[in-house]
């Protein structure tokens, strides 16, 4: 290991990323942070998209509402100041370009001279390797998480003396040099009040040499290799890829038994609708090959999705429709008389938890 790098991360706009220690504090997309709280990591607090609005949108929030992880409001809205009094270690966002962070400008988190990691969620990865990829990041934070017997760190006004911005070689980014702990791999309100986060503290566990396989026994044109997901980068996470695991077994049998057609969509008000296109989102490319027989729009502009009237979604005939459930979508307008209803979240926290309970409800939905 170096004797200036301490942690290292290189992520999927291919940025090496560095700090003389392992962060601490880290401020996520709200996405992000949902996932990597159900990975053991716990932000200090997590800010929206442009959106959403002042509050916790219910259908991203997961857990952090609860368990009082503050939320920001709209991360392109975001101040300098308030990020500085939260003395972030790290900046955790998604990227769909695999070049640009979504939620938050890079040139703010570069004025704080911290790491800013942006993870895939677009097309460029399957759903394992999305999976993979914030598991690798979890465990790496992992290491520098809240020892056993000590309260999770809650925000500017507390944590481990010295903690702040890490410095590197430039602002922004780091350097990984020979010897580094690295690991390789749709689409403005004034900031909430930082809040304590309760909970116990979650002590760091060490990931195995061998890792699980996730989805190893998939099949279908979108699902080539199974890509691997290390199991304990917190506690209980081998119990939470064997949930996933479980569930995508029964979506597997379910999908074989009904044969459904289903559409995904998102409301955009009673004229317009916006229809997803399945090989473009990671989770619903691997749904078509766990056998659910997902109806793509057809040929137009879009590369995520098709815009079009409600009378697109009545041509096309499904029998299930899964509806965008975030807080700007609107509800199904108009819809064939007898299609089932199931609300879909385009933007799930990338954590095999909370990617089994979306099985799940999926295996309900396409049941007799």
């Amino acid at each position: 290991m170096s004797g200036t790098q301490a942690w290292g991360f290189t992520d999927d706009r291919g940025e090496q990323l560095g700090a003389v220690r392992v962060p601490r504090r880290v401020v996520a997309y709200v996405r992000a942070g949902a996932a990597l709280y159900d990975l053991g990591v716990i932000p200090v607090a997590v800010y929206g998209s442009a959106h959403d609005g002042d509050a916790y949108d219910p259908a991203k929030a997961g857990v952090l509402e609860a368990v009082g992880v503050p939320y920001l409001g709209p991360g392109r809205a975001l101040g300098e100041t308030v990020l500085r009094e939260l003395r972030p270690d790290v900046v955790v966002d998604v990227t769909y370009d695999g070049k640009t962070p979504y939620a938050l400008d890079k040139a703010l988190v570069e004025r704080l001279g911290v790491p800013l990691v942006a993870l895939s969620v677009g097309s460029e990865l399957d759903l394992p390797a999305m999976l993979d990829r914030f598991a690798a990041l979890a465990a790496g934070l992992r290491v520098g998480g809240p020892e056993a017997g000590t309260p999770p760190v809650t925000g500017p006004e507390t944590g481990a003396p010295g903690a702040g911005a890490f410095e590197t070689g430039a602002p922004g980014t780091g350097v990984s040099e020979a010897g580094a702990f690295e690991v390789g791999g749709p689409p403005a309100g004034a900031p909430a009040v930082s809040a304590p986060v309760p909970g116990a503290p979650v002590p760091a566990v060490p990931v195995p040499a061998v890792p699980v396989i996730v989805g190893s026994d998939a099949v279908g044109p979108e699902i080539v290799t199974p890509v691997t997901v290390s199991p304990a980068v917190g506690p209980g996470q081998g119990a939470a890829l064997a949930e996933f695991e479980a569930a995508e077994a029964a979506l597997r049998e379910a999908a074989a038994r009904s044969g459904l057609g289903v559409l995904a969509l998102s409301g955009a008000g009673p004229e317009q609708v916006h229809l997803a296109r399945p090989h473009a989102w990671p989770e619903l490319a691997w749904l078509a090959g766990l056998g659910v027989r997902l109806l793509d729009p057809g040929p137009g502009p879009g590369a995520n999705w098709l815009t079009s009237g409600w009378e697109r979604v009545a041509e096309l005939r499904p029998d299930l429709v899964l509806f965008d459930s975030r807080e700007h979508a609107t509800p199904p307008y108009a819809l064939p008389g007898g299609v089932r209803l199931a609300p879909w979240n385009p933007e799930t926290p990338p954590s095999p938890a909370a990617y089994a309970r979306f099985f799940r409800d999926l295996v309900e939905a396409l049941a007799p």
